[in-house]
């Protein structure tokens, strides 16, 4: 996959190329440190994939996009969280927080070429603990955008072949399994409190003794979540009690 870097901190495109050098399906074909200069280089060598910066010395991230003869996939690598929604617009593929971290660019990799996303030293589909987590997720939902915070995801239930995610007063579907969900929750917040629910919690109000040594698990929002004997189990020696 032939990918151009826009961004005009040279350390922040060398951080890039460091990332990008554990994905062996991936190969830098140019950079770019401003509009005109990125905007030559797209329309030249038309790159799969673009790394993009949005504020850039003569303009941004945006104009580019709109001024191109040719548009690639895009993500966007920032450090201002206040443009997300106009990224997805734009069909950016994904919408990455400075310091960009090499599993949240692995994820956002996946995006494009799942099978060969991942850095040749590490298959696994599991974060490693010393890893740092995302902390947001974006969810399209038919016209409606959102921005979610983990930290503000009290419940996600799974619906059909989705994830359905309950945030604040709200919830949007998520085209992804429970398990590929699971896989990029923080273990220390999320439980899985059964085979369809994954709870946060610290949105856990109260815990009632449920019948077969399984437990009630009534949320601050009053939805309660039944969990078996054997996670009733885990749930104890996880909150000590």
């Amino acid at each position: 996959m032939n990918i151009i870097i826009v961004d005009d901190s040279r350390l922040a495109r060398k951080e890039l190329c460091g990332l990008l050098a554990e994905h062996p399906h991936c190969t830098i074909i140019g950079e770019a440190g401003d509009v005109q200069s990125a905007l030559a280089l797209v329309n030249e060598l038309q790159p799969e994939l673009l790394l993009l910066d949005i504020h850039l010395p003569d303009g941004s991230g945006f104009d580019l996009l709109e001024q191109g003869d040719y548009t690639p996939k895009v993500i966007f690598t920032t450090a201002y969280e206040q443009h997300a929604l106009r990224a997805f617009e734009v069909n950016a593929l994904d919408y990455l927080l400075k310091p960009v971290t090499q599993e949240r660019l692995t994820i956002a990799l996946e995006k494009i070429a799942p099978s060969a996303a991942r850095p040749h030293a590490k298959m696994e589909t599991t974060r490693a603990p010393n890893q740092t987590p995302p902390e947001h997720v974006f969810i399209r939902e038919g016209e409606h955008c959102h921005f979610v915070k983990f930290r503000d995801i009290s419940r996600i239930v799974v619906e059909g072949n989705y994830a359905r995610v309950f945030f604040h007063s709200q919830s949007a579907l998520l085209p992804r399994s429970l398990n590929y969900v699971e896989e990029r929750l923080e273990s220390n917040t999320f439980f899985r409190a059964n085979r369809q629910e994954i709870i946060n919690l610290n949105f856990i109000a109260r815990i009632e003794p449920w019948i077969g040594d399984g437990l009630m698990i009534v949320m601050q929002d009053g939805t309660e979540v039944i969990s078996s004997r054997r996670q009733a189990r885990e749930l104890k020696q996880r909150m000590e009690f």
